[in-house]
This record gives structure tokens, C-alpha cells and sequence, in this order.
């Protein structure tokens, strides 16, 4: 092969979730409570809020109940479908999470953007930060939740010989990217977050389920 040259770009197929019902999931029990605290009472009636990876739409709705204007992105067409017709009042979109998110919209920045367990199933993490900071107003605030990983949880489930069963390599789609407090945070000090705050959420703490860490968009 010629030093000069590049591989081809070879596209990875999106493999639908396969959303059944607009129910919520076994992760939104652990996850809303530290999401709504993240989000520093900005969840007031007229919020403009985009959420990145919107599933069947039960964030969305969680949402809507709080009067919050939203529009949701997924890639899954079923979950898509769900959530059109379970919450008219918002807008759900087919479309990736990337850096083109908000030029795809064709649509103002938000004052808030979400994101829960997304990230961790993303080739390349940093179009979704890049897409999600340009998604914001210069003050608003990005809240982002991933399968939490640190010293002692990883110790745990090598320990307890959990590492097949944890991230089973035979299972197609699943995580690919495994994060730490320490590496997320270094992704949104990268692209200019600042303030983050961190919650642990789900399990005892150090062996959290997910993590949820919030940064926000410099005002100026």
C-alpha cells in the first residue's frame, strides 16, 4: 500500500434497539434523580432542552411534564416512532450524534443539552462533545451520563473473574468506550466545558452503576 494513502472509511450499520414500548428503562430509576439534580433548577416551564440519544422518548416526556420545550435525536427508528406518538408535544428526530447536531436541527442552540448512556457506544466521543457544546447557548449547561469506571469497581469485576460477562466482545453492538470520572471530565475540559460536577448514581458508592457529570458552556 502506498505510505500517502488511507484506508477506505468503512461505515458501521446502526443496529436498532428494538424499542417495544415508551416505558421507562431499568437505568431512568438511578439516573433521573442525579440528572435532575445536575441540572441546577434550570428545568423551568419555556426550557429549551435537546436530549442526545432520546430512545423511545420517557426522558423526553419526564421533560415535558416540567413544562420544558424538547427535541430529541436517536438513531433507533423504533424508538423514534414511540416517541412521536407517546409525547406530540415534542420533537424527535432520526439523526446521529454528532458534530453536525444542531446544523441537522436547523434550529437555535439550547439552553440545555442531555445525554444519558450514550457516549459509551460512540467510535469517536469527541464528534458527540463537539456537537452537543454547539448545540448550547453560551451559559447553558451539558449534563452526560456513562457507565461509570474507577479503580475499585474495575478491581471488583476483574476479581470476581466478571470481565467476559461485563464486556462480552461476542455481543454486537454494546459498550466500546469504558469511562472513568477522570477521563470524561478531561474529554469536557478539552472542548471548553467548565464547573463540572460529578454524581455517582446507582450502587454503593466507588461501585456506582452510571456516572453523571454536567459542565457548562462559557457565557462569553
Amino acid at each position: 500500500m502506498n505510505s500517502e494513502s488511507s484506508p477506505p472509511s468503512v461505515a458501521t450499520p446502526y443496529k436498532d434497539f428494538g424499542y417495544r414500548s415508551a416505558a421507562a428503562s431499568h437505568t431512568h430509576r438511578y439516573l433521573m434523580p442525579a440528572l435532575l439534580s445536575l441540572s441546577g433548577g434550570r428545568l423551568q416551564p419555556g426550557a429549551r432542552i435537546l436530549d442526545v440519544g432520546c430512545g423511545n422518548g420517557f426522558t423526553a416526556g419526564q421533560l415535558l411534564a416540567r413544562g420544558c420545550e424538547v427535541v430529541g435525536i436517536d438513531l433507533s427508528e423504533s424508538g423514534i416512532a414511540i416517541a412521536r406518538e407517546t409525547y406530540p408535544r415534542a420533537r424527535f428526530e432520526l439523526l446521529p450524534a454528532n458534530d453536525k447536531l444542531l446544523e441537522n436541527l436547523q434550529t437555535e442552540p439550547f439552553d440545555i443539552v442531555i445525554s444519558t448512556e450514550v457516549i459509551e457506544h460512540l467510535y469517536e466521543p469527541r464528534k458527540f462533545v463537539a456537537g452537543c457544546y454547539a448545540a448550547l447557548k453560551p451559559g447553558g449547561r451539558f449534563i452526560v451520563s456513562t457507565p461509570y469506571h474507577g479503580y475499585l469497581k474495575n478491581l471488583s469485576i476483574a476479581l470476581l473473574n466478571g470481565c467476559d460477562q461485563h464486556a462480552n466482545p461476542l455481543a454486537d453492538g454494546g459498550h466500546i468506550k469504558f469511562w472513568s470520572k477522570r477521563t470524561l471530565s478531561a474529554l469536557l475540559l478539552e472542548f471548553g466545558f467548565c464547573n463540572l460536577q460529578f454524581r455517582g448514581a446507582g450502587r454503593l458508592p466507588l461501585l456506582w452503576k452510571s456516572m453523571v457529570m454536567a459542565g457548562d458552556r462559557p457565557s462569553r
